[in-house]
């Protein structure tokens, strides 16, 4: 990750590649990156014996859990989530080179606060990485297109729309108060989903290691622990609530009224909506009656005290 943002600022410091050139090539690139995401596909479908009778749903749901070249050397999840995340930095610092040039004085503070958050978001992902092999993608997904293209073409090219959509726009004289909010609300946000993921991480693997102020308390029936205090007492999935509140935080610092940028956290609030269900019923049939011991202590899905 690091190596690549070097060799692109050093690309463009002589000139070689102008700094706005992922911004100023995005749909070409978007193009070529869904390509991509097809074909890498297609690969890891095609190279196991089907799932299902229809192959269109092993094609979108994928039938290889986990691929691996030599022994784990190269972990094909942690490739494309990986891959996807250069790609979506490349995208949001191209996209604030090109309305720096555009604009220089007028350029809008809140875009360059909206790419410092999402560049954070995509940095804390990377920075704990081991933490995400206990988070449902590598639990429970498989790949096919809804991972190869998701994390080759859609991450990096829809989780910027909001960067995408302030780059044409000069400075609206954003309030520095506003600013704080949002991003006050995306640290609210970081804080559910990096503490709920790391507390479950530490209970999996060190049971003498906590978060400060937190000693995680558990239901077991003899065979299988659920945590039920902490940020996991709090709802079933407070980490989700996390993620929503970060890309609102994002979104905000450069709204101005359209409906665009909010694509994005409108997209969260879906698809997490779906995958709490999923998630769910998958931990249903893994826990059987331990799993509805824990709805009974902590009834709220996402959001505490109201869903």
């Amino acid at each position: 990750f690091l190596i690549i943002l070097l060799i692109w600022a050093i690309l463009g410091h002589f000139h070689i590649l102008n700094f706005n050139w992922f911004y100023l090539n995005r749909w070409y690139g978007f193009v070529g990156a869904s390509i991509l995401g097809v074909v890498f596909s297609i690969i890891m479908v095609c190279a196991v014996a089907p799932i299902h009778r229809n192959f269109l749903k092993d094609f979108y749901l994928g039938r290889y859990e986990n691929p691996q070249i030599n022994g784990g050397l190269i972990d094909a999840k942690l490739w494309l989530y990986l891959s996807g995340s250069v790609l979506l930095v490349l995208n949001i610092l191209s996209a604030i080179m090109y309305h720096q040039e555009t604009y220089g004085e007028e350029a809008s503070t809140g875009l360059y606060m909206s790419g410092i958050l999402l560049s954070f978001f995509v940095v804390d992902y990377i920075s704990f990485e081991e933490v995400h092999l206990y988070t449902y993608d590598f639990i429970a997904e498989k790949i096919g297109f809804k991972l190869g293209w998701g994390c080759l073409a859609f991450y990096p090219y829809f989780y910027c729309i909001s960067i995408w959509y302030g780059a044409e726009i000069p400075n609206t004289e954003t309030s520095f108060l506003y600013l704080a909010i949002a991003t006050l609300i995306f640290f609210i946000g970081w804080g559910f989903s990096r503490g709920a993921n790391l507390q479950k991480y530490f209970f999996k693997n060190n049971q003498n290691k906590n978060l400060p102020g937190i000693h995680s308390k558990y239901i077991t029936d003899g065979k299988n622990r659920i945590i039920v205090n902490g940020f996991w007492g709090m709802s079933r999935h407070i980490n989700y609530l996390g993620e929503i509140l970060m890309a609102v935080g994002i979104t905000l610092c450069v709204s101005h009224g359209s409906i665009i940028p909010w694509l994005y956290p409108l997209y969260y609030v879906f698809f997490l909506k779906q995958r709490q269900k999923d998630d769910d019923h998958r931990c249903q049939e893994k826990y059987g009656a331990l799993w509805n011991e824990y709805k009974l202590k902590v009834p709220y899905k996402i959001i505490p005290y109201l869903y």
